[in-house]
């Protein structure tokens, strides 16, 4: 089982020590590359699940290829929905790649959180996210989803698809794009410099 969970959200543009915008990084490059160092494993482990934690926020904006990094135009919200695009894109072209090895991708949105999102971007973020607070779920609430996602005995056998509040959901269209998930798995093994065995 493995569970990717990380995530920022940036106000404003930062690169990572590789040089890699900060969002991008984190969100979608760092589950694509532990997935691909833990994947020999999973295999020889079959039946085992890869759940990507995705979200809503990725109905925001198509990737624009020419500009992945955001160096042109940064906004906040266009660049994190844009992150959990990739996370979609990167599910689903994975699961295809994956078929018939016993082991399944599915991503999901854990709805709004109580965590640490977002508190790195000053005082005005702050002062929202306090305001917004009593309406977020709890943690625990939060990660009920990628838990039934990692440990439901209806689940075994399902993969590629995406879930909000423990139930399947259809995600929006250019998600579906496998002209766009190949391309971006393309992209992303160059900018890791991973090779793919899927």
């Amino acid at each position: 089982m493995l569970l990717n969970n990380a995530g920022v959200v940036n106000t404003t543009r930062t690169v990572t020590v590789d040089g890699i915008e900060t969002t991008f990084a984190v969100n979608h490059l760092a589950y694509f590359l532990l997935t691909h160092l833990l994947l020999e494993r999973l295999k020889q482990s079959a039946p085992a699940r890869i759940v990507n934690v995705s979200s809503e926020a990725h109905k925001f904006g198509r990737l624009d290829f020419d500009d992945l990094q955001n160096a042109k135009a940064y906004r906040t919200m266009r660049v994190y929905g844009q992150s959990k695009m990739a996370n979609i894109l990167f599910t689903y072209e994975l699961a295809r790649r994956l078929e018939g090895t016993g082991v399944t991708v599915n991503c999901l949105h854990p709805g709004a959180v109580a965590t640490g999102l977002g508190r790195n971007n000053g005082a005005v973020a702050n002062f929202f996210i306090r305001v917004l607070a009593p309406f977020f779920r709890t943690p625990a609430n939060g990660a009920a989803t990628s838990v039934h996602l990692a440990s439901a005995a209806e689940l075994a056998a399902v993969t590629g698809r995406y879930f909000r509040d423990s139930t399947e959901r259809r995600t929006s269209e250019p998600s579906y794009d496998r002209a766009d998930a190949r391309r971006l798995w393309e992209i992303s093994e160059q900018m890791t410099g991973v090779r793919s065995s899927v």
